[in-house]
């Protein structure tokens, strides 16, 4: 893939017949996030998302076949709102798609996923040093969340050999 090149992005929905090549992805952002590289543990962790339908991913692929990015939702639910909404947990575009408008097509996808299914909306998180992701993110609408702290109860860590 040549940067600058125009590339034709096609937007899918996973199923099991693309678990090895979104476990790829996942690994990749994995190591993003400073994780040790575990392939095998990315084939699982996918296939048992959709494999149990717990999540739904979008991927990215060019003309020629090749996987360039994913994002995957979680459902969720609000009780004061009374209302589903998802939880945009993994956003990842190989580094050479980058720029290219992937991330963008990706997040798309998503928000007509949360549409199409009454969602009241999408929330996520990301890390504060990526200033790309955040710039992706307030580009398209996507708001800052105040007014709460977030807490996260460490129950056990999964250890990597």
């Amino acid at each position: 893939m040549t940067t600058g090149a125009v590339v034709e992005v096609l937007i899918e929905r996973a199923s099991l017949k693309d678990v090895a090549q979104i476990a790829n992805l996942f690994n990749l952002y994995r190591i993003f996030y400073r994780q040790q590289s575990n392939p095998e543990l990315a084939q699982q962790f996918i296939s048992e998302r959709l494999g149990n339908e717990e999540s739904v991913i979008f991927y990215a692929k060019d003309e020629s076949g090749q996987y360039l990015g994913f994002t995957q939702l979680y459902p969720n639910f609000s009780s004061v709102s009374a209302q589903r909404t998802w939880v945009l947990n993994d956003l990842y575009v190989l580094e050479q798609a980058r720029g290219l408008g992937v991330g963008t097509l990706l997040l798309n996808r998503a928000k007509e996923h949360a549409v199409a299914t009454n969602a009241k909306g999408i929330a996520l998180e990301t890390a504060e040093s990526n200033l790309q992701a955040q710039k992706l993110y307030r580009s398209l609408g996507y708001q800052k969340s105040s007014g709460f702290f977030g807490y996260f109860l460490t129950l056990n860590e999964r250890r990597q050999a």
